[in-house]
């Protein structure tokens, strides 16, 4: 029986008041599964749990999956023309007329319009088609184990494990392969501090029940700092030449400044300042496709801090909501997987910090290629071309 979400919201708060967990990682597995056996009972996790836990096991496939994530190679163009399909089009405007009253009571009380969490739904699993086929605890307990990078999977254990000794969830629920849950893909400790019961059952179903599905998802993506009646992202077309160096997500300017430069709306008219401010996104370079990225566009990085999934669920979400599709522009070619490792190896020489040398463009290449492009002389775009890589 899964737990009525009084007591969901009571064991949020108990959890809340618990101290940081360690981040300890590596060892003898079950000697380590012991110290976070400890940690759970601590918090309060019951037999259910306990013993869920112990019942766990290393999940080699999850280990995989998390070394080999080669869809973000792809670049904005090719990953958007993908994800965003005339299915995803189609589908995401029924379920929004289907649902329209419980998305009308998601945008009235998180102030999250339909269209947003649409696009969430449509990406993560096909409208709960596709919600992963991984041993949720498994893949958790592997990936904190593993010294990668513990500290995202470690802080998900407890909270999985109160979910499941409460009910909430079966031992032996399947999802995504980094512990994500349900239709929209919700991790554990959002699943406990913003479920939400949308049908008003008692429950809070985020597998099965497409209320609270849409309710809890609004609520998460509220908790990242929405900010109702604003918009997220805006394709712009932009001039030949102007201070590019001014260009970049963080850099946010009044849209009269942007305007001033020479950038205008996709069919040339002027822009219209609302009095926001919004920096300018060139996700393949000056030559590329460009938008006006606002406030609400970096929830979609803390979503999924992918600049590239971030932007193409923006845009998914600006296409559900009447936009039409975008102007792909002719952007200057980019570089291939083995290049962008060998530009990223080169940066790192320098002294740059590039993360791992992956070959993905991800946010501190973006940066270092940005502050050589200065030091060369070259148009500040954060594109890695081939000039760029032949100069360094």
């Amino acid at each position: 029986m899964r737990l009525r979400s009084q007591a969901l919201a009571a064991l949020f708060l108990c959890a809340t008041a618990l101290p940081a967990i360690a981040q300890e990682c590596g060892g003898d597995f079950e000697t380590w599964k012991q110290g976070v056996a400890a940690e759970a009972r601590a918090a309060g996790v019951g037999a259910v749990g306990l013993e869920a836990l112990e019942d766990a096991s290393f999940d080699e496939r999850a280990l995989a999956r998390d070394r080999a994530q080669g869809v973000f190679t792809q670049t904005f163009i090719e990953f958007s023309n993908r994800m965003i399909s005339a299915y995803r089009l189609k589908q995401g405007a029924a379920n929004m007329k289907k649902y329209a009253d419980i998305f009308a009571r998601a945008d009235q009380q998180f102030g999250v319009q339909a269209p947003v969490i649409t696009a969430f739904w449509a990406l993560e699993t096909d409208f709960g088609a596709v919600q992963g086929d991984f041993h949720t605890l498994s893949a958790l307990v592997t990936l904190s184990h593993d010294c990668r990078r513990p500290q995202l999977f470690r802080q998900q254990l407890v909270p999985l494990l109160e979910l499941i000794d409460h009910g909430v969830l079966p031992a032996d629920v399947n999802g995504a392969w980094a512990g994500e849950i349900g239709q929209t893909q919700i991790l554990p400790s959002d699943y406990l501090a913003r479920g939400v019961d949308g049908d008003g059952d008692g429950k809070i179903d985020l597998r099965g029940s497409v209320p609270d599905v849409i309710m809890t998802t609004a609520n998460k993506v509220l908790s990242r700092g929405w900010k109702r009646d604003e918009p997220w992202i805006q394709e712009v077309r932009v001039p030949d030449e102007m201070p590019w160096d001014q260009t970049g997500r963080t850099n946010k300017l009044p849209l009269t400044q942007w305007a001033q430069w020479g950038v205008t709306n996709p069919d040339g008219s002027p822009l219209v300042d609302k009095g926001l401010k919004a920096g300018l996104a060139l996700p393949m370079g000056r030559k590329g496709p460009a938008f006006l990225t606002y406030d609400n566009f970096d929830v979609y990085l803390e979503w999924n801090q992918s600049f590239t999934y971030a932007l193409t669920a923006a845009n998914l979400a600006a296409r559900l909501a009447g936009a039409p599709p975008i102007d792909p522009r002719d952007p200057e070619p980019g570089l291939n997987n083995e290049q962008m490792k060998a530009l990223q190896t080169k940066l790192e020489a320098k002294g740059y910090d590039v993360g791992t040398v992956d070959g993905i463009l991800g946010t501190n290449t973006r940066e270092a290629i940005r502050k050589e492009q200065t030091r060369l002389g070259l148009p500040v775009d954060g594109w890695p071309t081939p000039e760029l890589l032949a100069k360094l």
